[in-house]
Parts: structure tokens; C-alpha cells; sequence
């Protein structure tokens, strides 16, 4: 359905931006990256099976040069920091309308990073404030806010329904968040994030 929609949304722009192929899941996208070789990559950020950022990474290890511009639901300048760090040129929330949408993939093939402007006005005020060193525990590994109070709640010993309780948050959105605890950590459960949590000093 997203597919669909975003090629429909595309359409009328024929003139100025060529759909040359899609993929659902990564391995197909990889694929066709190596067989079409695009201009340019436009992913969801959230994917079956996984995630857009690790998509993104996969196709510029293989095809170095190839701009990557992700879309996204999340609001949030820590996803825009972890797109930028997996090396995408562009960060676009979904509600961006079609020429919008055009002019930032015109503008990304012509080497620039396109930002969605709302998210980019805030990211300069958390960039600002994470070189003073003023922000949550965490966020120099990537976590968000939220990320933060998860496992600091884990670190206290909260099982995850505790922590749902304690967050007014779902059994499921907590193991969202730990999964993206997980990944930013590198490691593969709760006793190894609470490990890094006190090994890297996030929590004391």
C-alpha cells in the first residue's frame, strides 16, 4: 500500500523523477540496487524484517556512491542523527507532500542533505545542546528520551510489564524500544544493555 501510494504520488512528476523499480523487504532492494543502478534510493525507515537504517548501510557498502534518502513516521532528531550516521542524504517525515517530495529528491541528486524543515530547526538546538553536554543519559549513543527512561528503568531491574506500568505505555511498545536499545548497544538482551549502560557510564 505504501509502495503504491508513493509511486501514485510520483506520477504527475514524470518529467522531473523516474520510478525505475521498488522492493518490499531488503534483500529485494539490494538486489535491485545492484541490477538497475538508481540515482537515487527513497526507503521507509520501518520495513519488514528490517529496518531502513540498516538497509541504508547495506546498499552504500555496496554501491558507495548512491544517495539514500529515508521517509519516516518518527519526529524525532535522534532518528534523523542515526539516518545521518548510516550515511543517507536525506531524512523526510511522511506527511511531505508530492512536490515537496520531488524537490527533495531533485535536490538530494544534486549532493545536497535534505531535512525535513520542522525536524531540521529542532536538530540544531539538540546538536547545540548535545555539544555542552546538557541533554538525557544516553543520547551520545543514540537513544532517544524515551529510549533513555526504558533502560534506566531495565538497569533498576523493572521487568518489561513493570516498565510499561510504570511509562503508561503497551507490553509491545516497550519491546519496540528494547529492540532499538538492543541495536544502538550492540548487544542481544537485557543483561547485556544493562551491562552497557554501567560500562559506558549512561546510568552510575
Amino acid at each position: 500500500m505504501v509502495l503504491q501510494g508513493l509511486k501514485a504520488m510520483l506520477a504527475p512528476y514524470r518529467g522531473r523523477v523516474r520510478v525505475v523499480g521498488d522492493a518490499p523487504n531488503g534483500d529485494d532492494a539490494v538486489n535491485l540496487v545492484v541490477t538497475l543502478e538508481p540515482d537515487i534510493v527513497l526507503c521507509d525507515v520501518r520495513l519488514h524484517g528490517t529496518s531502513g537504517l540498516d538497509l541504508c548501510r547495506r546498499l552504500l557498502k555496496r554501491s558507495p556512491g548512491l544517495r539514500v534518502v529515508l521517509l519516516s513516521v518518527y519526529e524525532d532528531e535522534q532518528y534523523l542523527f542515526e539516518a545521518l550516521r548510516a550515511g543517507a542524504c536525506g531524512y523526510l517525515v511522511k506527511r511531505i507532500d508530492g512536490e515537496e517530495l520531488v524537490r527533495s529528491l531533485e535536490r538530494a541528486a544534486e549532493g545536497e542533505i535534505v531535512i525535513d524543515p520542522a525536524l531540521a530547526g529542532r536538530a540544531v538546538g539538540t546538536a547545540a545542546r548535545l555539544v555542552s553536554g546538557d541533554y538525557w543519559p544516553g543520547v551520545r549513543h543514540g537513544l532517544t528520551h524515551r529510549e533513555s527512561e526504558v533502560l534506566s528503568l531495565v538497569v533498576s531491574g523493572l521487568s518489561n510489564r513493570g516498565i510499561a506500568a510504570r511509562l503508561v505505555l503497551g507490553d509491545e511498545t516497550i519491546k519496540s524500544h528494547l529492540r532499538s536499545i538492543y541495536r544502538k548497544l550492540n548487544v542481544n538482551d537485557r543483561a547485556g544493555a544493562v551491562a552497557a549502560a554501567l560500562r559506558e557510564g549512561i546510568f552510575r
